[in-house]
C-alpha cells in the first residue's frame, strides 16, 4: 500500500513540471467554497413544522440548493458559494413564503465559517445573521 501511495506521489510530481514545492490544493468542502443558511420553520403558534421543504436558489445562476426540516423544524442548506460570490442575491423558500438574502462575508477570511439564520415563523420571515454561528456550533455538536 504504501509503495503504491510513493509511486502515486512521485508520478504526481513528474506531471507538475517541478521539482520544487507544490501549492496544497484547495478543497472544495473548505470555508472559502461555502455559505450556510440554517433556522427553523414553525407555525404561527411556534410549532414545529417537520419535513417541510426549504429551497435556496442562487439568484445568478438560478442553480437551487434543497433542505427539509428535522423534528424540532431545524434546517440546514449548505450552497457552494466562492469568495468571488460575496455579495450575490440568494432566494430562500418555503411553500408561498420567501426573502431574499444577500451572502455577507470577508472574501479574505478562510478561517470563519460563512452563512446566515433565517427563521420562518408562521407568516413573519426574518433574517438574524448574528445567530448564525452560535446555532451552526450548536447544531454541529449534536
Amino acid at each position: 500500500m504504501k509503495s503504491r501511495l510513493l509511486a502515486a506521489l512521485i508520478a504526481c510530481l513528474a506531471t507538475t513540471g517541478s521539482s520544487g514545492p507544490v501549492a496544497p490544493a484547495r478543497a472544495e468542502h473548505s470555508v472559502e467554497y461555502r455559505y450556510t443558511v440554517l433556522g427553523y420553520v414553525t407555525d404561527a403558534s411556534g410549532r414545529a413544522r417537520p419535513g417541510t421543504r426549504v429551497e435556496l436558489s442562487r439568484q445568478k445562476t438560478g442553480f437551487s440548493y434543497l433542505g427539509e426540516t428535522d423534528d424540532q423544524g431545524f434546517y440546514v442548506i449548505v450552497a457552494r458559494l466562492g469568495d468571488e460570490s460575496v455579495g450575490e442575491a440568494l432566494a430562500l423558500r418555503v411553500d408561498t413564503q420567501g426573502l431574499v438574502v444577500v451572502a455577507r462575508f470577508d472574501p479574505h477570511d478562510h478561517a470563519t465559517e460563512r452563512g446566515t439564520r433565517v427563521d420562518f415563523t408562521g407568516p413573519r420571515t426574518r433574517e438574524s445573521p448574528a445567530l448564525f454561528a452560535n446555532t451552526l456550533k450548536r447544531f454541529l455538536a449534536q
